[in-house]
């Protein structure tokens, strides 16, 4: 009768492969969150670089501002990378005011993302 004790081959092996197990999803769920938070940060820069398109036209005001489509390229700077955020402008003239949307995007990870955003401009003159 062998009365020694303690792990075989086996039990080892099964051990390793189940800690390896657990391994592979706390790795799993770090890149989610690191992914998650990239696009967080994305997202975030996208509202600044629309908040900045609709100051510059409401800056401007009621005569100023325009509604005709435009296209324009922002190229901003975001955690040590560069990302290009595209800013389509467009807008609808009434009789006493002019709506003015954005449509913000920018790519990422093989895919491309957008945010819209816009404001109205009113003409503080109305004809009596």
């Amino acid at each position: 009768m062998n009365k020694e004790s303690g792990f075989t081959m086996v039990e080892f092996l099964v051990a390793i492969v189940i800690l390896l197990i657990g391994m592979l999803g706390l790795l799993q769920a770090a890149n989610v969150a690191l992914n998650s938070n990239q696009q967080n940060h994305l997202r975030n820069e996208a509202t600044l670089v629309m908040d900045n398109e609709l100051g510059q036209e409401l800056a401007k005001g009621y005569a100023g501002a325009s509604v005709l489509a435009h296209y324009t390229c922002e190229h901003r700077k975001l955690l040590n990378a560069y990302v290009n955020y595209s800013v389509v402008r467009s807008g609808t003239q009434y009789p006493n005011s002019k709506e003015i949307r954005f449509r913000i995007s920018w790519p990422y990870r093989a895919a491309r993302y957008s945010y819209n955003g816009g404001g109205i401009i009113s003409n503080s003159v109305v004809a009596q």
